[in-house]
């Protein structure tokens, strides 16, 4: 199977960091590399080894820290992550958010302050009928297409299906069927995740005419609770880095600056007020 730089990138770099760590050696040089090469069956040109073996050593010392703390036979292995503080006295029972009708926005004189307006706001518009879920798709529809020309941060556009969304959403909540305060809001989801009848590129050269057609649990979770896709948002090569085949997605407070990191279109389409919210995914901080 053909494998992207990236892929192979990241499989030597485990490789080569597992290798040095398990044999002792203090610091990352051209003889591990190589001897991690012949172990995982991949060869690397001179460039492309210079590209990843300045962050060999920063692993390998956190590799060693990891090795040096010393832990008793009888702690158990960690298994689960539990992020609640210890003995901190959980609430029982389940509780609602509820806002007073005086808090909300009403809708703006120019209509393009709805590009900055919170879901929480944009909500009330659409369920007291001040909009229509239609009017509001084609609304940020229009922001993506006009800005994602500085911005670099859609891959698709699913305009078929956000239309096709939004018209079952404003039937429903004529009919008195409002499902929450995502009914009717557009939103993108980062291109990691499957969307049925859309590409699944993964940000990534070799994939970019890819398709998995079901969609991924979280498109279906946010589908019943009538929230309307409009776009799939850029990410790095197999969500690493800001770099994807299409090119580098900017920060739309400096358009010199990459967005950084895998969740880099999410992150720009939001801030410009692109979608009023987006989906991304975090592993070494491109949401933070």
């Amino acid at each position: 199977m053909l494998l992207s730089i990236s892929v192979r990138r990241m499989v030597c770099c485990m490789a080569v960091v597992l290798l040095a760590s398990s044999i002792g050696y203090s610091q990352i040089n051209d003889t591990t590399v190589a001897a991690a090469e012949t172990i995982i069956g991949l060869r690397f040109t001179e460039q492309e080894r210079d590209s990843f073996k300045s962050d060999l050593d920063e692993q390998l010392k956190a590799y060693q820290t990891i090795r040096n703390h010393k832990l008793d036979n009888e702690v158990p292995p960690a298994i689960t992550f539990n992020p609640i503080p210890v003995d901190y006295d959980r609430p029982s029972g389940q509780n609602r958010l509820q806002l007073r009708e005086s808090q909300y926005k009403g809708l703006p004189a120019n209509r393009s302050d709805l590009a900055f307006y919170s879901v929480r706001d944009l909500a009330h518009l659409i369920r007291t009928r001040q909009m229509t879920s239609l009017e509001l798709t084609r609304f940020f529809i229009d922001r993506l297409r006009r800005y994602d020309q500085q911005l670099h941060c859609v891959i698709t556009i699913t305009e078929e299906r956000a239309l096709r969304e939004a018209r079952q959403a404003d039937a429903e909540i004529t009919a008195g069927q409002y499902r929450g305060p995502l009914h009717g809001i557009p939103y993108g989801a980062k291109d990691l995740l499957a969307v049925k009848g859309y590409k699944t590129t993964w940000g990534a050269e070799p994939y970019k005419n890819q398709v998995i057609d079901e969609d991924a649990a979280v498109i279906k979770k946010l589908h019943d609770a009538g929230a309307v896709l409009v776009a799939k948002l850029t990410l790095g090569a197999l969500a690493w880095g800001d770099v994807w085949y299409g090119g580098m997605t900017r920060n739309p407070w400096n358009l010199q600056q990459g967005s950084s990191g895998s969740s880099a279109g999410s992150a720009a389409a939001t801030a410009a007020g692109l979608v009023p919210f987006a989906i991304g995914s975090e592993t070494w901080g491109s949401i933070v």
